[in-house]
């Protein structure tokens, strides 16, 4: 299973941070990280986290990068009217 998330999380050394936090707290998953431009404005402007592994739960994963202060919700399918 592989899930994306869109994050607010604003650079690769905040990222390097938080990963290995995730690791820690779901040590079935893999995690990666991506960002294109500045976050300006979410979710409109956002950084990218997947999640793959055999199964977990997707609201977990949510809740505990808004536990670390960011906001994470599931990649929709359809384009931002921002």
């Amino acid at each position: 299973m592989i899930e994306v998330y869109t994050t607010n999380i604003p650079s690769e050394n905040t990222a390097n941070c938080i990963l290995p936090n995730l690791k820690n707290n779901f040590p079935n998953l893999e995690f990666s990280y991506d960002i294109e431009n500045q976050i300006i404005n979410y979710p409109c402007t956002h950084s990218i986290l997947r999640v793959e592994g055999e199964s977990f739960n997707v609201e977990k994963v949510m809740f505990y990068i808004h536990k670390l202060g960011f906001r994470c919700d599931v990649l929709e399918d359809k384009p931002c009217k921002c």
